[in-house]
């Protein structure tokens, strides 16, 4: 009996030190930082998530190109599908910018079938430097070359809320 009690304590504090552990593991992430984002592109919103919970929804204009996924350098689309955050730019011609991992090994597989450059250079951003006063009406079409963009106080908001490395999904 004696045996067995002592088993079945092992396992309680088993148990116990595991969940300590995953919530100090949880407890890693800072508070009110995305651990992904989520862009919906034919209802032009973003949302930045963390632990599969959407934090913020910010409205957004994208490629000039139209809603089709992007196919090749200069359609002016937004792309479509799995990316990360790979660099930020603070120094941008619009007022900051985080760099989209894009052209992923699709897009460069798709791009060498056509026989074209999928292109690059695709940003979350704010508007461009000088013209912040513009503010929300910017949403009114869809003007970038393929990025997606908010305004100057969102991209301040989204910047401290976004690390480099935080997957991103665009989806149709």
């Amino acid at each position: 009996m004696t045996r067995l009690l002592s088993s079945r304590a092992r396992h309680i504090a088993a148990a116990a030190i595991l969940a300590v552990a995953v919530l100090a593991a949880e407890s890693q992430q800072k508070p009110g930082q995305a651990d992904s984002i989520l862009i919906l592109k034919k209802d032009h919103l973003l949302e930045l998530l963390a632990g599969g919970k959407v934090i913020r929804t910010y409205k957004v204009a994208l490629g000039q190109g139209g809603l089709e996924p992007k196919q090749r350098e200069g359609d002016g689309r937004t792309p479509e599908g799995r990316y990360i955050i790979d660099r930020r730019n603070a120094a941008s011609e619009y007022h900051r910018a985080l760099h989209i991992s894009y052209p992923n090994e699709e897009d460069r597989k798709r791009a060498a079938k056509l026989g074209v450059s999928p292109g690059g250079d695709i940003m979350i951003h704010g508007l461009p430097n000088g013209r912040g006063w513009i503010g929300a009406s910017h949403r009114t079409m869809d003007w970038t070359l393929g990025c997606v963009a908010v305004t100057d106080a969102e991209i301040e908001e989204i910047w401290k809320m976004v690390p480099v490395g935080t997957p991103v999904e665009i989806r149709p």
